[in-house]
């Protein structure tokens, strides 16, 4: 049985491995877990040492099969916890990613596979993000950040990158949820910001830092 803190750092790693083609690097990983690096060496030293990631010196971290499969069985704990908490408890989606990090470290694959068949077997977090299903297969939507989008073409949000509570509720504020339609209407060289045009007709100035933690496809 491994330790809440070595779940957390293979979610950590394999999460960053889906956004970098590279191996990870341990400072990107401190950062992303907000430790020290001599943190994170330290313990990406005993996940290789159970054969659950691959590390060389310098050259960055890799999960094993083995790693990858543990840590695709905690985010898929993780994601329908914060379903199960939006859906059936009535949480906001800024509200969930907390208490789902405490969820996720429930050992019981019973408790969750009926999680999952009593939530109708969902595809996607409140975030947007892939639910991995019970085989650890994930149905990834082919989609870009909006600071990407071309002007007068009509998009709908899939996903958002950052979970903090801050930009989730920026969104629920201006009503920029998951699947929510808008149109790019003009994009500013000087801070590239955008103005976009909402589904009630409300045009909305978004910054650069937003619209790089919101992903989109053409609708």
């Amino acid at each position: 049985m491994l330790s809440h803190t070595e779940e957390n750092y293979l979610k950590a790693i394999f999460n960053l491995e889906l956004s970098h083609s590279k191996n990870v690097s341990t400072t990107l990983i401190a950062k992303n877990l907000h430790t020290k690096a001599s943190s994170v060496t330290d313990m990406i030293k005993k996940l290789a040492e159970k054969n659950l990631v691959n590390y060389q010196k310098y050259k960055g971290v890799t999960t094993t099969t083995e790693g990858k499969k543990r840590a695709i069985k905690v985010v898929r704990k993780h994601r329908l916890w914060e379903v199960f908490l939006v859906e059936k408890l009535n949480f906001n989606w800024d509200e969930v990613h907390e208490i789902a990090e405490q969820l996720e470290h429930i050992e019981s694959d019973e408790l969750i596979e009926r999680l999952d068949t009593y939530l109708n077997y969902p595809t996607k977090d409140p975030h947007g993000d892939p639910i991995p299903d019970a085989k650890g297969k994930m149905r990834a939507e082919k989609a870009i950040l909006l600071s990407n989008a071309n002007k007068d073409i009509l998009y709908k949000i899939t996903c958002v990158k950052d979970n903090s509570s801050a930009l989730l509720q920026f969104l629920d504020k201006h009503a920029l949820n998951i699947d929510s339609e808008l149109t790019v209407l003009d994009k500013f060289d000087f801070d590239n910001s955008i103005t976009v045009e909402l589904n009630n007709g409300n045009n909305l100035t978004l910054s650069h830092k937003i619209c790089t933690n919101v992903f989109v496809t053409i609708k």
